[in-house]
């Protein structure tokens, strides 16, 4: 596809006005999303406000005054419809490690029976570690044994709904019902897919799901995590690292610990109010987007990009599912020196990022992403690869973070 074909996609674009949103600096193609979310225009102003006024001048008063206390549950109402949950299933607290370590630890209390947890090989480190922590056995089988490995001593069924390398999505409305079936629990991880990619997690009766604030919601770098309780569960499930912020009465400050009602039982210590309000910012990018939308978006521009590098620059191999159905809003191409090539391709100005052992990742995030920047992100590719320009040892030197 040519330039002028791909803006005059842009120019057709629905989503194309979301773009003006965020601080997009020039001469920079942004793929990498997936990872952290670009800056949305309003978060500098919105975090001097709270830092000087509300910090600053109103102090502890904040609290009340300001409705910090409510911000947990007041934020994570802007993520329920983009994950098909109901705003009272939703809270935005801790980081997407102890979220997953919380849900997992109550889903395993309601099948105290049972003490298996099956997921799948390879998936991201952190769940694996998280979940092997737990004192359940943790069996992980390849993705396509997922269902036949589902038996009557699984307690929990916990994925990730995009894989953070191949970017394949699972069909989680059968994969759940598949679980339920034999009598386990669900959790999803959505890091991936919050934000770009349609979930619907009360369609497909999920239990439990975790996600990061920082990768397509555009909440900054650490930005506090979110977590789902579908809301039948809420009062039989206890929150397994309770804290002060989800007893019934935290201002008492009783020794003895009582949860309170609903989702806000998962609380478990302060937040953190300035990266709070930078992801309220990241999720108010989202005010009149249709999520349906966003996936069609992400969907049409991997395959754009999977179609003219495949086109004009046959030294890589596709390493994510072609159909757009079952990839999710990044696209991985393999090549032998795929860190160095990603290097070449930054000092270009084209940003994605590298996963080993030989993974270039591209992230597609539907409101910052043009059709021209993934052609264009392309043709760099091709100068590079036909140049051998990423042959370079500076290139070859590794990273703290790739």
């Amino acid at each position: 596809m040519s330039l002028d074909a791909a803006r005059a996609l842009d120019a057709a674009d629905p989503l194309a006005f979301a773009r003006q949103r965020f601080t997009t600096p020039d001469g920079i193609i942004y793929l990498d999303g997936n990872s952290l979310g670009a800056m949305p225009a309003s978060t500098p102003t919105r975090l001097a406000d709270v830092a000087r006024r509300e910090w600053g001048e109103d102090l502890i008063t904040s609290w009340t005054k300001n409705g910090w206390i409510d911000w947990p549950q007041k934020i994570a109402a802007r993520i329920a419809p983009l994950v098909g949950a109901r705003p009272d299933e939703v809270l935005v607290c801790d980081s997407t490690s102890i979220n997953l370590a919380k849900m997992a630890g109550a889903a395993l209390a309601l099948r105290p029976d049972r003490r298996v947890i099956l997921t799948e090989q390879g998936n991201f480190p952190t769940d694996l570690y998280m979940l092997g922590a737990l004192g359940a056995e943790c069996r992980a089988v390849p993705r396509d044994a997922l269902a036949s490995a589902l038996s009557d001593d699984v307690a929990l069924l916990a994925l990730t709904h995009i894989d953070y390398r191949s970017g394949h999505r699972h069909d989680m409305a059968s994969l759940t019902a598949a679980a339920q079936q034999v009598g386990a629990v669900t959790l999803w991880d959505l890091a991936h897919s919050a934000g770009a990619i349609q979930c619907d997690l009360n369609e497909a009766n999920a239990d439990f799901a975790v996600g990061c604030g920082y990768k397509f919601l555009n909440g900054g770098p650490g930005a506090p995590a979110w977590l789902f309780v579908r809301r039948d569960h809420q009062e039989a499930v206890r929150n397994p690292l309770p804290g002060w912020l989800g007893h019934a009465a935290p201002f008492d400050f009783t020794d003895d610990y009582t949860p309170a009602q609903g989702i806000r039982r998962f609380l478990t210590g302060t937040p953190p109010i300035l990266a709070m309000a930078a992801l309220d910012e990241g999720l108010k990018c989202f005010d009149g987007i249709d999520p349906q939308s966003l996936d069609a978006k992400a969907g049409a521009l991997g395959d754009l990009f999977i179609a003219t590098v495949e086109q004009i620059c046959p030294e890589v191999k596709l390493a994510s599912p072609r159909n757009a159905r079952d990839r999710g809003a990044h696209v991985c191409l393999s090549h032998p020196q795929g860190y160095a090539v990603m290097q070449a391709l930054i000092a270009r100005g084209v940003i994605g990022d590298f996963r080993a052992p030989d993974l270039l990742r591209f992230g597609l995030a539907p409101l910052t992403t043009r059709y021209i920047d993934v052609i264009a992100a392309a043709e760099t590719l091709r100068v590079i690869l036909e140049h051998g320009t990423w042959d370079d040892p500076a290139y070859r030197q590794r990273k703290a973070v790739t």
